[in-house]
């Protein structure tokens, strides 16, 4: 019996998942590795997109807030990975309770698959999506290190190049200096 596309996209199980497969690809891979051609003004705009999918070279110093003359602070996404669900809502805690982040969303069900001390492992684990400011990055990996149960936790970061700047600046106001 086979399939058809509409039949596999009505799925209420993929219409669920989708999104959060969608948004986990643009924050790993970025929206600079994107080459969808844009026709309509918008996003493409705003983000700093020619129409046709040629992106404008701008760097993270350069985007300014609207109706402010002030640059956003470079903020990046952080992701953390923990083994449940009560370890993850400790440590988001102690991140934001820190002004180390401004927000953390804790994203369950996470399978990991690695290779760890010379075998294979598979572990369920949760998905800690840290947003702050770069220069909280050393600070934040330090907390990590030492409120994490694993030898060795997971920090890896990304830059933000962009997005809603009310948000950006409530990200900045939200977090502390160093």
């Amino acid at each position: 019996m086979a399939l058809t596309l509409s039949a596999i996209t009505s799925s209420t199980l993929i219409r669920r998942k989708l999104p959060i497969v969608g948004a986990f690809c643009v924050l790993t891979f970025g929206l600079s590795n994107l080459s969808i051609p844009f026709t309509q003004k918008g996003c493409a705009h705003s983000l700093g997109w020619k129409l046709g999918g040629e992106r404008k070279s701008t760097s993270v110093s350069s985007i300014r807030m609207e109706g402010s003359s002030s640059k956003i602070v470079p903020s990046i996404v952080v992701y953390v990975t923990v083994p449940n669900k009560e370890s993850g809502k400790k440590l988001a805690g102690s991140i934001v309770k820190k002004k180390l982040a401004a927000c953390v969303n804790r994203v369950p069900g996470v399978e990991s698959v690695y290779e760890w001390q010379g075998e294979v492992q598979t572990d369920s684990e949760e998905l800690l999506i840290i947003k702050t400011k770069e220069s909280l990055l050393e600070a934040l990996t330090e907390h990590v290190k030492a409120n994490h149960e694993y030898d060795v936790p997971e920090v890896i970061a990304m830059p933000i190049v962009g997005g809603n700047p009310q948000y950006l600046e409530w990200l900045k106001n939200s977090t502390r200096d160093k």
